[in-house]
């Protein structure tokens, strides 16, 4: 299967219409490099050589890394839910942002490891519903005083 790759430039543009229908924010852009280089990087299949792989190291890195003035929660959630669809898995892309929305907060805010959300996106993509261990470790993780 050929994966469909975000253009920096589509990203641009989706995290401006991310933030003027998600309620408003600055539409700066601190660092287009970093985006950049994260857009590229996932293309990499020594690197990331599963989607899954690719759409956590897009995710993570989307949220952690600061490259917008405003919305890089929400722009996390936006970029991972237009890989998924660029890649056919409609199936799973509302699930998938109701299920970020609660997530994307806790990996801002450091409680949820790089590890775990790929944890969490293999299971949106792989499994009906989490699995219970699953769901103890999110909340192991939501709950710790890292």
């Amino acid at each position: 299967m050929s994966i469909i790759y975000i253009t920096i430039d589509q990203a641009i543009k989706i995290h401006k219409l991310t933030v003027q229908v998600s309620g408003g924010g600055s539409n700066g852009i601190l660092d287009s490099g970093k985006l950049d280089s994260v857009l590229h990087h996932i293309q990499n299949d020594d690197y990331y050589p599963t989607f899954e792989e690719k759409l956590n190291h897009l995710v993570f890195s989307a949220n952690k890394f600061h490259c917008f003035e405003d919305g890089n929660k929400r722009i996390a959630i936006s970029l991972g839910a237009q890989f998924l669809l660029f890649n056919g898995y409609v199936f799973i892309t509302k699930k998938f942002i109701q299920e970020m929305e609660n997530i994307s907060y806790h990996l801002a805010a450091g409680k949820i490891s790089k590890e775990l959300l790929l944890e969490v996106i293999t299971s949106l993509i792989n499994e009906p519903e989490y699995p219970e261990e699953l769901k103890l470790k999110i909340l192991n993780a939501i709950n710790s005083n890292i």
